[in-house]
């Protein structure tokens, strides 16, 4: 079994909102006429997605971004996985928008979500599929929590629809094809390593300088 784990909050009230990115790839994979309906497990909504004989957990922890580790952690755990069987997808403000970047381990780079998954793993040794949502137009903690709680623009929405599919594609990719193909398709040459020929994927994730991700604070789900 592999897991894909999309990052967000619950509830309505931040359907749609930047942060909830992870969640509508993984609403979209579950579309799937092979997938089955939603139910609650290990404190997330799971669905079960069959793709070329391959059985696919689809998660979307309910405990909300800051505390996104204790669901995966209890998935892993219960099924005795290795960590290369796990895909997270998650936001990233230090992206353009709807740009997307896959590495194979790495920093949590400011992101609440993937710091708390870290926690709870103890190893950024998994792999993260990132998709960008912009930065805010000003600098500062408050700007950032607006910016990645806030809906999309209309126009910005052809562009996240766009990186939701791609986003989707590029996941089943990994799930066919391997950590390594799934990095050179998604992120293309630019960001491959330029001293190793014939070398498939990017160097390990390092923190992107400049990273901000909104603070821990009492009733700001980030």
């Amino acid at each position: 079994m592999k897991v894909i784990v999309g990052l967000g909050n619950p509830g309505s009230k931040y359907d749609g909102t930047r942060h909830n990115v992870g969640f509508a790839v993984v609403d979209y994979l579950a579309r799937s006429p092979r997938a089955s309906g939603f139910r609650s497990r290990f404190s997330a909504e799971v669905s079960e997605l069959t793709e070329d004989g391959q059985k696919l957990l689809l998660v979307k922890p309910l405990t909300y971004m800051n505390l996104s580790g204790s669901s995966v952690r209890q998935v892993i755990e219960f099924f005795q996985l290795p960590l290369a069987n796990l895909l997270v997808i998650c936001d990233d403000i230090n992206l353009p928008l709807g740009k997307l970047r896959v590495r194979a381990r790495g920093s949590h780079g400011g992101h609440n979500g993937l710091r708390n998954i870290q926690e709870h793993l103890g190893t950024p040794e998994y792999a993260r599929l990132r998709i960008g949502v912009g930065a805010p137009s000003v600098p500062g903690d408050t700007a950032t929590v607006d910016h990645v709680l806030g809906r999309f623009r209309s126009q910005e929405r052809p562009v996240v629809e766009e990186a939701i599919h791609k986003a989707a594609l590029a996941a089943l990719c990994w799930v066919r094809e391997g950590i390594e193909r799934c990095m050179a398709k998604t992120n293309g040459p630019d960001e491959s390593q330029p001293k190793r020929r014939n070398l498939e994927g990017a160097p390990s994730e390092q923190q992107p300088r400049g990273t901000t991700d909104p603070p821990d604070q009492e009733n700001i789900k980030t």
